[in-house]
């Protein structure tokens, strides 16, 4: 089938897809899951090509992957686990079985419990050493940051709880900018990592606690561990009534549904937070339900697939014109990259095809005065995705609101059509004449036939939130069955996290740079000599 597809896309690589976008395409080349909006009619796939990647779902067993993932099957292969964040919003479903157990009584316990504690700090009936809490610090990192801190940014308006802050960076300025404007007597620290070692995060921890302990009696008191390892958390002083766990079978960059999004929790409340996990919940069901024809998740894999490994094009803009979407790109950048950035099959064999995009992106508008000029005009596809509310959360700004949704649809639109030779003469008649006519019109030339999807939704609320995440999870998925790779281990992470184990005795000058290439060992100088 891939050469099929690739023959197919020869064929049609020079159309002018903006001919087939008529108001029938419109229709047949969008779907709905609730009233979220999935546009892919300015792309050029046809109806002989969908068909063929419909062909690809079913010839690559997603269906049949799909159920045993939501059936709690071991499919992260590498490691033999279930993968089974789906579990943690499965507010309405029955049991899901793991090895024989049903998970979901503890799932729906975990989630009883952080509500408890999460209303405690909302009303001021746990308080820190100096009143009642008014600054949360999550500190994390990977999935343990950028997923809450994603969220809590996205529902901005629905805080109603403390101020929640991120640290993240082991680097100093990180934590340091965050603790600089709170008090340690009303601050509650959250540490989130599943086995309490993780180096960046438990070093930011240890200085967080120190921090704290220069003000209050008992800085332990005042923090919360997201981990599953009681020993060390509770080495740690944390009280085990402040430790919420979570099982093996929810990856890093898929846990803020449980335990992880606790932080968002203590920022917008119980009620919002079950509002979020039914928005994921709902596109679960679509996802398990919906004709391939109707299905968000597949299709937008398929579009995907099809720019990716069809087209060639190596990266893919994430475009939110909803500026409280602003870290969306970044947290994509983990989802995608982390779980599709392979290079072998499950089976340990060399993919036959490319493996996971590039993915980046920033909100518009800013990114129209920034990098928007080589989408345009340079010479690299760039696929783009663009996400855009119908409504903002700023009544009185509307107007505004709809300059922005005016910006988001004139992009998509000026990438498929573009502006040809004669139109760019044109334009310019009245101010240049003969060559300098020429030379002028070239540079506004625009090639157009670049394509983009468009995800529309009423409004950015728990629920949307929700749906967005979800649906983007469950693309991942499908990519990663399709390519044949399994999109939940992350091995290629490791070697790095080894070797600064290795070095960080070289930096302290504990020991010395023997068995270490040249140009590592002349950093190590530099740096050494410039007071590291």
């Amino acid at each position: 089938m891939w050469n099929l597809l690739r023959e197919h896309h020869a064929q049609v690589a020079d159309r002018r897809f903006e001919s087939l976008v008529d108001a029938d395409r419109a229709a047949a080349f969008s779907a709905q899951a609730g009233d979220m909006l999935l546009d892919y009619a300015k792309t050029n796939i046809d109806t002989y090509g969908r068909a063929m990647l419909i062909d690809l779902l079913d010839q690559t067993g997603v269906a049949a992957k799909r159920d045993a993932m939501f059936a709690g099957a071991p499919i992260n292969e590498t490691e033999g686990r279930a993968v089974l964040h789906t579990a943690l919003r499965n507010l309405d479903g029955g049991p899901v079985m793991v090895d024989g157990k049903d998970v979901m009584p503890d799932v729906r316990a975990t989630l009883a419990r952080m509500e408890s504690f999460a209303a405690d700090v909302r009303k001021g009936r746990f308080v820190g050493q100096g009143g009642a809490i008014t600054d949360v610090v999550n500190i994390g990192i990977g999935g343990s940051d950028l997923g809450p801190a994603m969220a809590t940014l996205a529902l901005a308006p629905y805080h109603d709880g403390p101020r929640c802050h991120f640290v993240s960076n082991v680097d100093p300025a990180d934590i340091a900018g965050v603790l600089r404007g709170c008090d340690p007597a009303t601050t509650l620290v959250i540490v989130a990592s599943k086995t309490f070692t993780t180096i960046e995060t438990m070093t930011n921890a240890r200085t967080a606690l120190a921090w704290m302990g220069g003000t209050v009696r008992d800085p332990a008191a005042q923090f919360v561990a997201l981990s599953t390892a009681a020993d060390k958390t509770a080495e740690f002083g944390i009280d085990p009534e402040r430790v919420f766990g979570f099982a093996d079978w929810v990856g890093g960059r898929y846990s803020m549904w449980g335990p992880i999004g606790l932080s968002l929790m203590m920022a917008i409340g119980p009620d919002a937070f079950r509002a979020f996990l039914r928005g994921a919940q709902a596109m679960d069901v679509h996802f398990k339900s919906a004709d391939w024809l109707e299905n968000l998740p597949a299709l937008l894999a398929l579009v995907g697939i099809w720019h990716n490994q069809i087209c060639g094009y190596a990266t893919r803009a994430v475009l939110p014109y909803d500026n409280n979407l602003s870290r969306l790109p970044a947290y994509l950048q983990q989802l995608e990259m982390e779980s599709n950035g392979k290079g072998v099959s499950i089976d340990g064999d060399a993919l036959a095809v490319p493996s996971g995009p590039v993915v980046w992106g920033e909100p518009g508008t800013n990114g129209q005065h920034a990098f928007y000029q080589l989408i345009h005009q340079g010479t690299r596809v760039v696929p783009c995705e663009f996400l855009v509310a119908a409504r903002g959360h700023e009544d009185d700004l509307h107007h505004q609101h709809q300059l922005l949704v005016a910006n988001c649809l004139a992009q998509s639109e000026a990438l498929m059509r573009g502006r040809g030779l004669d139109a760019a003469r044109a334009k310019l008649a009245g101010r240049f004449k003969d060559a300098e006519l020429e030379r002028q019109a070239r540079h506004r030339v625009f090639a157009g036939n670049r394509p983009s999807v468009t995800i529309a939704y009423p409004q950015l609320t728990p629920f949307a939130l929700g749906q967005i995440i979800a649906l983007y999870e469950h693309r991942v998925f499908v990519e990663g069955v399709v390519l044949g790779i399994n999109s939940y281990d992350q091995w290629g992470v490791e070697l790095g996290k080894e070797l600064a184990t290795a070095l960080q005795p070289v930096i302290e000058g504990a020991t010395g740079t023997d068995g270490k290439d040249g140009s590592t060992a002349a950093l190590v100088g530099y740096l050494r000599r410039n007071g590291v």
